[in-house]
Formats: structure tokens, sequence, C-alpha cells
């Protein structure tokens, strides 16, 4: 955790994208363009952290006390990847955080890709001013989740892998799932109930948040769920990650 600072980088490190930008920690407004570069192929620890280096020149470069915060897709326990989404298995099991701290030369915030996304959701976008338990799900290759109490970030919630009819149900109701069988919407919309539904029973949330590029189509699925619990598009799109990763590294 970095100390107080309104200042601090962001990076959201995807499968085909490294996307970052200088962030207002206090606003959530971005203080630089966003900068996004290739992913390399293949996804190797070393090319990928040389990738962050060109992202951050091109930023500007980094203050002498500047925080950074990382969002990745993996889960993140004690600065280690102990999976790894769309990039190469050699990150499971890696000592992650040390690896781009020795080549930025400064300790940074190392975090899951969808716990970021949601604690910028809860801190700026579509669950500010929550005051229960606020779940994020991302749609897409898979199921992202992250869970926000009080605005406390409770990490590595895999909630994607939830076990439904004897399967991981991400595998039946992710965006990628409806693509590949052709799903309608109201097809789809019965297994995210499904889904949806456990998460009520098991958690009590005050809210869900939507996340993932289908959320810009949120008017087609969403409205097709019932569920006791208010549930919401995201707000903070392409942005979330670099904001709550920035956010959690100046300690804000």
């Amino acid at each position: 955790m970095g100390t107080m600072s309104n200042k601090a980088v962001g990076i959201d490190i995807g499968g085909t994208g490294i996307k970052g930008a200088i962030v207002d920690a206090s606003s959530g407004k971005l203080l630089s363009d966003r900068v996004k570069l290739p992913t390399p192929d293949g996804g190797e620890p070393d090319d990928i952290v040389d990738t962050v280096q060109q992202l951050i020149k091109k930023l500007g470069g980094l203050g002498k006390r500047e925080p950074v915060g990382v969002c990745f897709p993996a889960i993140v326990v004690k600065g280690k990847t102990l999976s790894a989404a769309n990039v190469s298995p050699k990150w499971i099991g890696l000592e992650a955080e040390k690896l781009f701290e020795s080549a930025l030369d400064r300790d940074i915030h190392f975090v899951n890709d969808a716990d970021a996304a949601g604690f910028a959701e809860n801190r700026y976008g579509a669950a500010r001013g929550a005051k229960g338990l606020v779940i994020m799900t991302t749609l897409g290759t898979g199921i992202g989740s992250a869970l926000i109490y009080r605005g406390v970030l409770v990490p590595n919630a895999e909630l994607g892998h939830l076990e439904i009819e004897g399967v991981d149900w991400e595998t039946k109701a992710s965006y990628a799932a409806k693509e590949r069988e052709e799903l309608g919407w109201a097809d789809w919309a019965e297994r995210l109930q499904k889904y949806y539904s456990k998460l009520e029973a098991y958690f009590s949330p005050e809210l869900f948040v939507v996340g993932g590029g289908v959320s810009k189509q949120h008017e087609d699925f969403l409205p097709l769920l019932s569920l006791k619990t208010p549930i919401v598009p995201a707000e903070l799109r392409n942005n979330a990650g670099i904001l709550g990763a920035a956010t959690l590294a100046a300690g804000n």
C-alpha cells in the first residue's frame, strides 16, 4: 500500500491489451490520456514487464514517490500470482509483485483485475455510496468477481467458479458461453438468473454491479432477471481497473 497521495499511476494488464493512466485518486479522474499497448504474444512475464515500462515512459515516466498500482488477471496472494487467465502459465506461482517492483524501482500495489474494477465502481462508479455488501461480476471470457463491504475489498473471490447443476457455472453463463452456443438474450438470462439467485442466497448483497463489455447492452438482459437485490451495469467501463489499481496504491 502506498502512502496517502492524490496522484498515482494505474496499470491494467489484460490478455490482449495493457492500459495505463495517471489518476487523481481523490476524485477518480484521469490526469492523463489513457495509453494502451498490445499485450505481447504469449504473455510471458518479462515481456509484459517490458511493455509496462514502455507504457510508463509514454505517460511521461514516474516521479520519485509516485504510487503505482497494477491489476492483473490472476488470483493474487501476498504478491504471488496463483493463476493465469489469457497470459503465459509461467505466471502461476510467480513472485509477480517483486518482479514489477524490481523493474519499476519502487513498491507497488498489485491486485486482481476484477478486484480493482470492483473497488473503483464502489468508490467512483455504479456502487458509489453503497453501505452494505456489493458484488461486482464481470461477464466476459469467464466470470470475474469482486466483493466490497463498506468500502473494503475482500480479495480473490472467484465466484465465477460457483458450481451449479454439477458444473463450473462460468462455463455456462459467461458472455463467451453465450457467444459459443449462440444463445439469445432470453436463454442466456435464464442461466444468469440461476447464477445471481445463488449469489443472492449465499451473500444477501445490497447491490450487484455487472461489468464486462456486454454491460453496454445491459438493457437486453438485466431487465429479464428477477432478483430481490438491485442489479445495475458498471459505469466506469475500460477505466475501472486503472482507477482501482491507482486508488489502492495511493492509499485513499
